[in-house]
């Protein structure tokens, strides 16, 4: 099966997704979005939860998420480092909310759909650690919070519902939000904090 074939099915699941299909995406809306057999989609994909993982993946990728981290990860100080992570990911998220709208919608009753979200927001949480780990490395970690607490704190902060909440339900521009989740955040984080 040739990786075009592949390309066309993500293709498809992400336009079903974005198109707030939700839980009607099924294997066969896929396959017949994509002109092709049911069967040759699980060719491709053995489950949907496959394929939905799959997709969350080809987004990142679509999107050059490696290179929106690279400031994050060459980071000198964890303030830095801090700063460049919400950066990244809050200005990611316009980018991604369709597809995660519609899983996180979908996900109370759909375990592929729970996983394929949990999947990405785990990789959001090991953002969120190694900016912390930073922080604690640099000394600059407040000493009130512990470290597992602390990435806690940010992972929550920086949640897909709470953008939503801020830009969309409030009417935060996106460069608001992301100044406000980094001074938050400083302020939450830090052992000096610096609005």
């Amino acid at each position: 099966m040739s990786s075009d074939t592949r390309s066309r099915i993500l293709e498809a699941a992400w336009k079903l997704l974005e198109d707030g299909a939700g839980g009607e995406v099924r294997m066969s809306d896929i396959a017949k979005k994509t002109g092709i057999s049911r069967q040759a989609v699980y060719l491709h994909f053995p489950s949907r939860a496959d394929l939905l993982i799959a997709v969350t993946r080809y987004i990142d990728e679509a999107n050059e998420i490696d290179a929106r981290l690279a400031a994050s990860r060459r980071a000198k100080t964890g303030v830095e480092r801090l700063d460049a992570y919400i950066e990244a990911w809050g200005n990611y998220i316009p980018e991604i909310y369709g597809v995660g709208k519609a899983l996180m919608a979908m996900q109370e009753t759909d375990s592929e759909a729970r996983m394929a979200w949990e999947g990405r927001m785990l990789a959001v949480r090991e953002g969120c650690e190694a900016a912390v780990a930073a922080l604690a490395r640099d000394g600059a970690l407040s000493p009130a919070i512990e470290e597992e607490k602390a990435t806690d704190l940010l992972w929550t902060l920086l949640s897909v519902r709470n953008w939503e909440q801020l830009t969309l339900e409030c009417g935060w521009s996106q460069e608001d939000y992301v100044e406000e989740m980094k001074r938050a955040a400083r302020k939450t984080l830090l052992a000096s904090a610096k609005g």
